[in-house]
């Protein structure tokens, strides 16, 4: 299997891997498909790879089994878990109803650096169309995600979102394999709205332009695994 965290931006030098930063580095390799379904996660190897203790491999493995990604299994130890048709399902209807919140729920003004990385973003979707791959596809998502995080004011829904998030993630990979550049097309779409969103400085917007690409994806999952 390969365990290569290549796409993960390294830490300092000087700075330990703490358990959000191992939380991190799993949920990336499960969303691109490094970890499968039914492979083990062995505590001591992952320690031993991120150069730390048990402890925080044991923390950021137990708040990944929250997102039902992963479970402990009798006998056999920590394994990659795939989601249900139903909770696919679930997981979608939640996200949707969530988007239409952002922007009612304490919400944040969008303002200049939230512009000036979408637009770095939209410059990196446009590459990755040139020469498409699942992994560019998941990981663009992934920083795109992180902005969007920064412009949830509510705590609550912050965590949610979050949760919802990489629940939904951990089947794109396979949709990007199946579908492709069509998927690039639709990522560019989508942060061309958000821009424009953003430019308004209107945070309703964001959530609307959210929900109408979530819903886009719940279409093409349905399709392709439900």
């Amino acid at each position: 299997m390969n365990h290569d965290a290549a796409s993960t931006p390294p830490l300092a030098a000087d700075k330990k891997m703490d358990a959000v930063d191992i939380q991190r580095v799993l949920l990336e390799r499960i969303c691109l498909l490094r970890y499968k379904p039914d492979d083990q996660l062995k505590e001591a190897l992952l320690a031993a790879e991120f150069g730390v203790s048990r402890t925080p491999v044991r923390d950021a493995l137990n708040r990944i089994s929250h997102l039902g990604l992963i479970e402990s299994r009798n006998g056999v130890g920590t394994v990659v878990m795939q989601l249900s048709a139903e909770q696919i399902q679930h997981v979608y209807e939640m996200r949707l109803e969530l988007a239409s919140l952002i922007g009612r729920v304490s919400p944040i003004t969008p303002g200049p650096a939230h512009l000036t990385a979408l637009l770095s973003l939209l410059e990196d979707a446009r590459v990755l169309q040139q020469s498409f791959d699942p992994d560019g596809y998941v990981l663009i998502n992934h920083r795109l995600n992180a902005l969007i995080v920064t412009m949830i004011g509510n705590q609550s829904l912050r965590a949610m979102w979050q949760q919802t998030y990489f629940q939904a993630a951990s089947t794109w990979y396979r949709v990007a394999e199946l579908l492709g550049p069509a998927v690039g097309d639709t990522l560019i779409n989508e942060l061309s709205e958000l821009i424009e969103a953003v430019k308004m400085g209107d945070a309703e917007a964001l959530g609307y332009v959210e929900r109408v690409h979530i819903n886009y994806g719940y279409t093409k999952v349905k399709q392709l695994f439900l």
